[in-house]
């Protein structure tokens, strides 16, 4: 998941732990020269740096040209263990970057005329959501989508025990809570908005919001390696590096691959590469998935500096970040146990998108993240 304080629930398990590191090489997807032959590209040279400097077990990015040439790179190894190498544009758990998804489902039924935005979660799901402050007449769709409707956050109080847990368990870890603040009154980012966001999409549906995301999104636009895990399908299904995770700044890094991820469901639960990021978010940005009016809505921001750095602006489901080389890139990025994602697309066809084989818990490494992706998009 997501947060510049808390980036979702940070879940520990004791297993196995790692070895040493190394640096990799850049792995092209089209004719790229090789680091043996030429001095690696700064794509590279940044994804070098994450491993050798922030000490993550590997690096890896897909990056789009506006002419629709594609690269892939990677640093580290794969897995820490056997010394495997990383797979080319291998699967990764992306976290948060499944809010933008669950969004563009919710506005499609907005322009299908079975949503409004400006409707209160009463109106999809009478009388659940109540508590301390808490009242679901006053919170739109559109305040949960854009994350001002007061609602705590669920993965703060989930602690350490990792099971199953099914939707309304999230909702109802949150409700125990108090609201940090009246509906509309401000902005704070919080996974309980995106739980409320699924819940709805199933009541309008009548189908399990998985199901919505592969009809509507996944096939659609033909993203070939993107899946919403099945409850207890704890492994990632294609090739992938190993996810890792470290107690404290002097432990040891674990292998924390396989996870039970319900617990992240439509705030963070899908798995996807960085090659098919870069396609949806393109496509979206492309008006292949929703109309214009609700594009343009998605698009319609307030300021979120806090969570996601400076310039950032929060949409319905999706971040502007203002890039160094001029222009704005739109996209989300994602936390999840054992990877972290940054990356998104520009109005002028560019995407990218790097990540890392393990959840950032400090400033420094989650802003040196921030700057790969950046370099990958203005390359």
């Amino acid at each position: 998941m997501h947060g510049r304080t808390r980036r979702g629930p940070r879940r520990r398990r004791a297993l196995s732990a790692a070895a040493a590191l190394t640096i990799g090489i850049m792995t092209p997807g089209v004719a790229a020269p090789q680091a043996s032959a030429a001095r690696p590209d700064a794509v590279q040279q940044s994804l070098n740096a994450l491993v050798r400097d922030d000490g993550t077990p590997a690096a890896l990015a897909s990056v789009k040209d506006r002419d629709g040439r594609t690269r892939t790179y990677t640093a580290g190894l794969g897995d820490l263990a056997t010394g495997a190498p990383v797979p080319l544009d291998g699967q990764v758990r992306i976290g948060s970057n499944t809010k933008t998804f669950v969004a563009v489902v919710v506005l499609q039924l907005v322009a299908e005329r079975r949503m409004d935005l400006d409707a209160s979660v009463d109106t999809y799901l009478p009388g659940l959501v109540r508590g301390e402050g808490i009242d679901g007449r006053r919170i739109t769709v559109r305040r949960l989508l854009q994350h001002t409707s007061g609602l705590p956050d669920y993965s703060n109080h989930l602690g350490d025990d990792v099971r199953y847990y099914a939707p309304r368990d999230l909702l109802d870890i949150a409700l125990r809570h108090p609201a940090d603040f009246a509906p509309g009154a401000r902005w704070k980012y919080s996974n309980t908005n995106y739980v409320l966001a699924g819940l709805i999409v199933q009541k309008v549906t009548g189908r399990p919001l998985a199901e919505q995301i592969d009809r509507r999104i996944v096939k659609r636009i033909g993203l070939r390696h993107t899946y919403f895990p099945d409850p207890g399908d704890t492994s990632i299904r294609e090739p992938h590096p190993q996810g890792y995770h470290r107690e404290s700044a002097d432990a040891p890094l674990r292998d924390i691959t396989e996870i039970e991820p319900s617990w992240g469901w439509a705030a963070g639960q899908m798995v996807s590469t960085g090659s098919d990021l870069n396609r949806f978010f393109g496509a979206l940005l492309a008006g292949r998935l929703l109309p214009p009016a609700q594009l343009a809505q998605m698009r319609s921001t307030v300021p979120a500096e806090a969570t996601f750095g400076r310039g950032a602006r929060y949409g319905l489901g999706l971040v502007s970040r203002p890039l160094p080389c001029g222009g704005l890139a739109w996209g989300h990025g994602g936390s999840f146990p054992g990877y972290e994602t940054r990356g998104g697309a520009t109005d002028d066809g560019r995407a990218a998108n790097v990540a890392v084989t393990v959840q950032l818990t400090d400033e420094a490494g989650r802003r040196n993240l921030e700057r790969a992706a950046d370099t990958a998009l203005c390359r």
